[in-house]
């Protein structure tokens, strides 16, 4: 699945639509006195447009491509797997994953990692195509055929996962064909 992202990378910022960093700020209940992990980040073009609102930003990500975008941009790149994140315990006041987490491999795994790495008071954004829209599944029947690996989840099996790790995941729409998962982390 990577050699997809590596060839894509010079592009990918210009094939995407930008997003709107308001709506994402307020989801996470930005500013935050902290750091922002950005997990499955690739170019780092939704967490750059939110380092106004933290103290830094870290972008990670598998595709060594993508990274080689994010690192002009000014934001600390990692190449990691979601299921392996190479961060110490509650590190970051806020953690997000942007149209990624079809992608994570082992995505309980990942989803248990975000969780650990997220501070007591953290707050988690999962932003994620929903498989019940008709569009998304025609993607994902495009990124089977293409063999990236995906495996798309309804949004409420991605909190109840969530729920699993000891947080309260709630879903937020994004209009018909995403979801948001938003989850606070208790202070313990």
């Amino acid at each position: 699945m990577n050699l997809h992202f590596d060839l894509l990378a010079p592009l990918y910022d210009r094939l995407m639509s930008r997003p709107d960093a308001e709506p994402l700020a307020r989801a996470l209940n930005l500013p935050a006195d902290g750091l922002l992990l950005d997990v499955g980040g690739g170019t780092g073009r939704v967490s750059r447009l939110l380092v106004p609102w933290v103290r830094g930003a870290v972008v990670c990500d598998a595709s060594r491509g993508m990274l080689a975008q994010a690192s002009p941009a000014g934001l600390c790149a990692v190449q990691c797997r979601a299921e392996r994140l190479p961060f110490a315990d509650g590190a970051f006041a806020r953690v997000l994953v942007v149209d990624a987490l079809h992608h994570f491999s082992r995505q309980r795994e990942a989803l248990a990692e975000l969780v650990r790495v997220l501070a007591p008071g953290g707050r988690l954004l999962i932003s994620e195509p929903d498989i019940a829209h008709r569009g998304v599944r025609l993607i994902a029947l495009a990124e089977r055929l293409t063999l990236m690996g995906s495996h798309f989840l309804p949004p409420g099996e991605i909190e109840t996962m969530l729920a699993a790790e000891g947080i309260s995941p709630h879903i937020v729409r994004d209009g018909e064909a995403t979801a948001w998962i938003v989850a606070d982390k208790p202070v313990e």
